[in-house]
């Protein structure tokens, strides 16, 4: 027999199809009445598979006593509460590694458009202003400055290679000193003080919320920038916002926000600021691997044997 899967979003169809022609999927997406529908689907749920922030909270797990395995389309699991899933003895597995690639590319693409202001500088061409207004001002190159990495995990690794066939010099601070030839800082305010821009690749979750404050953009200073590609929360919003407008520090990439979709509209006014649709792994051929990734692990699970990208 089918095990039975609650699926909380569509997926890609590919994805989709597989998903429905091997497992039994409850839609909760469709379910007019959520806690209804938990309800009903309590007795024989044994899988879940969740996606980004819908995540699964100890409310959540309390409700399907039969729940097995949460498996995570995403790397961050800060949407899950590891400790009730482990008290539960339920596992929770990510997708990690298969978007690295993809982070990584978003973003060195965010540090060229925040200091060259491609994006601005073709929103200037489109208005009429390069014959009207002359040559658009000159803006800052990336080769000879320093990358500040704060969280060199596998993705952050991704990223300072890239940096490094663009010229820059890379620096890091993690949890724990690695063994890579890079100079590292005992905390984001160093960091930030010996970078002229700062990447921010550490996960979510408490320990990381607002690791990016005040004293880390003071530090940062007026000529310096930020990128963000991890989460939203990782970054003091509201003092983010008054930097950038008092040019405090001189530009901010974001793919990531504190609210998402619904971002504080004082961002779309910033011309200092490049900002994305937390588009980071969004291509086709990722979202895919991804979802095969978690399709993986349930398999795995449901067939007795050990999953592949184990959580807790």
């Amino acid at each position: 027999m089918k095990a039975d899967v609650i699926l909380v979003t569509r997926v890609l169809e590919r994805t989709q199809a597989i998903l429905e022609e091997e497992f039994n999927l409850l839609r909760l997406y469709e379910a007019a009445d959520r806690p209804a529908f938990l309800k009903e689907v309590a007795p024989r749920a044994r899988g879940l598979a969740t996606f980004g922030p819908a995540g699964a909270d100890a409310k959540f797990m309390d409700a399907l006593p039969k729940l097995e395995i949460i498996s995570h389309f995403g790397v961050g699991v800060d949407s899950i509460d590891l400790a009730a899933a482990k008290k539960r003895g339920i596992i929770v597995t990510n997708t990690p590694d298969v978007l690295n690639d993809c982070v990584a590319d978003t973003a060195m693409s965010l540090v060229l458009n925040v200091l060259r202001q491609f994006p601005q500088s073709e929103a200037y061409l489109r208005s009429g202003y390069w014959a009207t207004r002359g040559a658009y001002p000159l803006t800052s190159s990336l080769g000879g400055k320093t990358l500040g990495v704060l969280g060199l995990g596998r993705i952050g690794e991704a990223i300072a290679q890239r940096a490094q066939a663009f010229g820059m010099k890379i620096r890091y601070h993690n949890r724990t000193r690695k063994k890579v030839p890079y100079g590292y800082d005992t905390d984001a305010v160093t960091l930030a003080r010996n970078s002229d821009v700062l990447l921010v690749a550490t996960p979510g979750g408490a320990e990381t919320s607002k690791i990016v404050d005040a004293r880390v953009l003071d530090a940062l200073g007026p000529e310096g920038y930020v990128v963000n590609i991890s989460r939203g929360s990782t970054i003091d919003e509201p003092a983010l916002l008054a930097y950038l407008k008092d040019k405090r520090i001189a530009g901010a990439g974001l793919d990531v926000f504190e609210n998402e979709p619904g971002i504080n509209p004082e961002f779309f006014a910033l011309p200092n600021a490049v900002l994305y649709p937390h588009v980071a792994s969004a291509t086709n051929e990722t979202r895919f691997a991804m979802g095969m990734l978690q399709v993986d692990n349930l398999r795995a699970h449901f067939a007795g044997k050990p999953v592949l990208t184990r959580v807790v």
